[in-house]
């Protein structure tokens, strides 16, 4: 029920409701104050003064008698930074608001200098013990402020009364010119000795780098000569000098620390950071180690799963590697699978146990962990689709056996020997000793000739053409070709090469020669030895070749006389050269 109250008609929520408000100044229960013995009143003082002294900025309690009852909302009231006690809310007066309320009366009266703190009194009542400084109220206590101290509400009203009293005066007492010059003197003080504490530290320390330079950095050089350079003596001296400029920042920090907290602590206003600056370091490190004390039985499950894992994956890569390796034999199963599908199979796992693990990482019920990996799921989805693809492509070419290591192919204008091959890029290596890495999409995508894959079983065939004239007889044209062929060392006698007519053109027939070898890697040097055999036994027997085009006869046949085989500066034949 809502009623008003006399004589400001200040509105309070029921009879035990929060009376911010004047009332009758009766005193019938002051007497129970005086009755109480003085070591209850020790006893309550205590319990009252510790939460403040350890500074407790919030305070939860629980309704005595009621068990697991409803968590009390409690705010502090503070005063120059100061804890001097805690008060309730309630939904239509937040403890919050209250105590802040109650905060900037306090700070009032210790700024009017007319008001003495001995005009503070309790003004009782049959619901409420009210705190008056003369005629201006101040706030107002009720029992459920009493309920959650725990104590009696007159006594807590006195408490309360004696801590405004001794707050006001000392905020009169920091605020006193001559201990604010006297303050000041101090902190000047301080200052000139943190100077002459930051130059005899670096007079120290550089007659100490001094010391160490001579008297270490040679043993350094003997203890690298002695570990067989086990040991480098460079990398000694740096982790030393680095250590001792580690200690020099944290001597630094630590005086820069003491002297802050001390100059600042001699204001006032000040004086509620220089409290609170340790613990601007201690609170973070009070909040990482509780929070891995709590995961410690999470981070136990991971080490558990990450051992497993571990031990799982060996077993699993133990296995294909002897497929890899031809000791064991699955049918249909080629050996050269066998990496390529380990990777897969670990991939497989890994991301089970991602799934398994990532309800027990610390901090994954979070929102900003959530987000934080939405982003990373979104970056990678957007940059990665030519990375994905070419790690589909490479699986996709091992399983069609396009090609493997050591074999020579042709990808589009590039031709060369496997050297590696991984995962998102194949390497090349070409004839002329280049090394070409190509994206294995770009090889999926385009058209490969691969000259090994047949070469040891069947022979990789060679062919090159020649135009010869409709006058010469065709007999005489395969038989040469075919002595060209047999004067190449280096080519298969079996199968035999052969010849095939490939075209009648408008002035000359199109000869093909085709020849058999096992070794793609010798193809240059066997079609230049092949090509010179040609002309050699073409100028042997007179006939001209008329390849790439024909205009006309002319007046000497352009073959080359044997006499002139060797002309200068050709010394005459040699072993390189074909017969």
């Amino acid at each position: 029920m809502v009623k008003s109250l006399q004589p400001k008609g200040v509105i309070v929520a029921g009879r035990k409701g929060f009376g911010e408000f004047p009332h009758n100044r009766g005193t019938e229960r002051m007497s129970m104050l005086r009755r109480t013995p003085v070591p209850v009143f020790l006893l309550v003082a205590a319990v009252l003064l510790f939460p403040v002294l350890s500074g407790a900025q919030s305070l939860e309690e629980r309704i005595p008698g009621t068990g697991a009852g409803p968590v009390l909302e409690t705010a502090p009231v503070k005063l120059d930074g100061k804890v001097l006690f805690s008060v309730r809310g309630v939904t239509a007066y937040p403890a919050e608001t209250r105590a802040k309320e109650i905060s900037r009366r306090i700070r009032a009266l210790a700024r009017d200098e007319r008001f003495s703190p001995q005009a503070l009194r309790v003004v009782e009542s049959a619901d409420r013990s009210d705190i008056y400084a003369g005629d201006r109220f101040v706030f107002a206590l009720v029992d459920a402020d009493a309920r959650v101290e725990r104590v009696e509400r007159p006594l807590l009203a006195k408490l309360y009364l004696e801590r405004v009293a001794d707050a006001v005066k000392a905020y009169r007492r920091d605020r006193d010119p001559g201990v604010l010059l006297n303050n000041t003197l101090y902190a000047l003080v301080a200052t000139a000795l943190f100077a002459v504490f930051l130059f005899v530290l670096r007079w120290i320390f550089r007659r100490f780098d001094a010391m160490i330079e001579r008297r270490i950095k040679a043993k350094l050089q003997d203890l690298e000569a002695l570990s067989h350079r086990f040991l480098q003596a460079k990398q000694l001296w740096e982790v030393l000098r680095h250590s001792l400029r580690t200690s020099r920042i944290a001597l630094i920090l630590v005086g820069a620390y003491l002297y802050l907290n001390f100059v600042l602590s001699l204001y006032p206003w000040t004086r509620p950071f220089a409290e609170g600056m340790l613990s601007l370091l201690l609170d973070p490190l009070s909040a990482i180690g509780k929070g891995i004390l709590a995961s410690v039985p999470d981070l136990a499950f991971l080490a558990v799963l990450a051992v497993v894992t571990r031990f799982l994956l060996r077993s699993i890569r133990l296995f294909f590697v002897t497929v890899a390796q031809g000791t064991v034999k699955l049918s249909g199963f080629e050996p050269e699978w066998a990496l390529p599908t380990y990777k897969i199979v670990r991939l497989t796992i890994l991301a089970f146990a991602v799934v398994m693990a990532y309800p027990y990482i610390p901090g994954s019920s979070s929102g900003a962990f959530k987000g934080v990996s939405l982003f990373l799921g979104v970056i990678l989805s957007l940059g990665s689709s030519s990375f994905i693809a070419n790690i589909i492509a490479g699986y996709t070419m091992t399983y069609r056996r396009a090609f493997r290591l050591g074999d020579r192919i042709k990808v589009d204008d590039y031709t060369g020997d496997v050297v590696e091959i991984r995962n998102l890029v194949t390497h090349l290596r070409t004839p002329k000793n280049e090394e070409v890495v190509l994206p294995n999409s770009v090889i999926l995508n385009s058209h490969v000739v691969n000259y090994s894959a047949l070469a040891k079983k069947q022979g990789l065939i060679l062919h090159t053409t020649v135009g010869i004239g409709y006058e010469t007889p065709w007999r005489q044209v395969e038989a040469m070709l075919l002595m060209s062929a047999e004067r190449t060392p280096g080519l298969l006698r079996e199968p035999p090469p052969f010849v095939l007519a490939k075209s009648l053109g408008d002035f000359a027939v199109s000869y093909e020669l085709n020849v058999h070898c096992d070794d793609p890697a010798a193809m240059p040097r066997l079609y230049s030895a092949l090509h010179l055999n040609i002309l050699d036994v073409f100028n042997e027997y007179g006939i001209q070749i008329m390849t790439p085009a024909y205009e006309g006869d002319p007046e000497q046949a352009k073959i080359v006389p044997r006499e002139q085989w060797y002309a200068s500066p050709a010394t005459g034949p040699s072993d390189d050269t074909p017969a």
